[in-house]
């Protein structure tokens, strides 16, 4: 039994937890759940969005679940997923980017990999107002941090397989950040050479990706390029709503959907739980669960593949409890 810390999030997040942590405990996955709230709900009783109990959990039990925390826009407290990164040095964002069958899009064959810096660049926060007229940000760029997830993104092209390691920057306009970060790409490719390197701008990746997504692999982006390219890659594939992601340090790692927390649908039973049953799929495979991973995969996949019962955002009319009893029904499906 391995113990991971959950965080159930606001908005839907409660609810979608709830599916998955029943999906899961239907497969048998050997896991005890320390329940952590954190976000909007908790700032009344604690004074802040994102306690100190929650850090201290995930750096004892090293692996978290966490559903959607809602973060305000342009006001308000700072983002949680922010916070945890920087608190927990979970330096890498992954963003796996691959077609399901039964997901309807106008594009095939995608699968691709997004490796995004996670700490640094303009989420740094490091801000000012100059004058009532004028805000300055700030972006940052180490090359620490950009050896260490080139790193990252080279070594997991190797053990998974994949061919091109592309290394995304906007060099020709910002010399000194992204072409510091360019070059620690280069450098680290340079110990691969068993996987193609190339580099692409950011705005002309933007491009392809809309003519020819199956021509990329594994894509390594700094920050905010990050964060911009993998909600358009999630769109690729049919939006955030199958789109999961997680964040990875040394020793800790935190899976998450990337989608927000829909308050506007909180409780009416349409959520649909599918990005966060994907992160808890990853979840269980870096617990070496592997075998019920893959088990809870089967289902979900025959269970969008089939098409019966689909929440309305995948162009059905089923309740997200009738989404998740059905993928509890194909449990014993295997491909």
């Amino acid at each position: 039994m391995r113990t991971v810390t959950l965080i159930p999030g606001d908005g839907i997040g409660p609810e979608i937890t709830d599916y998955v942590v029943r999906i899961l405990k239907a497969a048998g996955a050997q896991i005890d759940w320390d329940i952590q709230n954190a976000g909007s709900d908790v700032i009344e009783t604690e004074g802040t969005a994102l306690p100190q109990r929650v850090i201290d959990s995930i750096k004892k039990n090293k692996a978290a679940l966490k559903a959607p925390v809602t973060t305000p826009i342009g006001k308000g407290f700072r983002s949680v997923n922010v916070q945890l990164r920087k608190s927990l040095d979970l330096f890498a964002n992954l963003r796996p980017c691959k077609n399901l069958e039964g997901i309807e899009t106008p594009f095939h064959n995608v699968d691709l990999i997004i490796v995004r810096e996670n700490t640094e660049d303009l989420y740094a926060g490091i801000e000012k107002q100059i004058d009532e007229d004028s805000a300055q940000s700030i972006k940052i760029i180490t090359k620490k941090a950009s050896l260490r997830i080139a790193e990252f993104a080279f070594q997991y092209a190797v053990k998974n397989n994949r061919k091109t390691v592309h290394a995304v920057t906007k060099a020709n306009i910002c010399k000194l950040t992204d072409g510091l970060f360019l070059n620690c790409a280069r450098e680290i490719s340079k110990k691969y050479p068993q996987i193609e390197y190339k580099e692409i701008l950011v705005d002309n990746l933007c491009m392809q990706l809309v003519q020819n997504p199956e021509k990329f692999d594994v894509l390594l982006l700094p920050n905010l390029y990050g964060d911009i390219v993998s909600d358009l890659c999630a769109g690729l594939i049919g939006g955030l709503g199958v789109a999961q992601g997680a964040n990875i340090g040394y020793d800790t790692a935190v899976f998450e959907p990337v989608h927000g927390s829909a308050p506007d649908i909180k409780g009416l039973n349409k959520a649909n739980p599918t990005a966060l049953l994907l992160s808890a799929i990853d979840l269980l495979i870096y617990i070496n669960q592997k075998e019920t991973a893959d088990k809870i995969r089967n289902a979900l996949l025959k269970t969008l593949k089939e098409r019966k019962k689909l929440t309305s955002d995948l162009g059905g009319n089923a309740s997200g409890e009738e989404f998740t009893n059905e993928i509890i029904s194909n449990l014993n499906y295997s491909c």
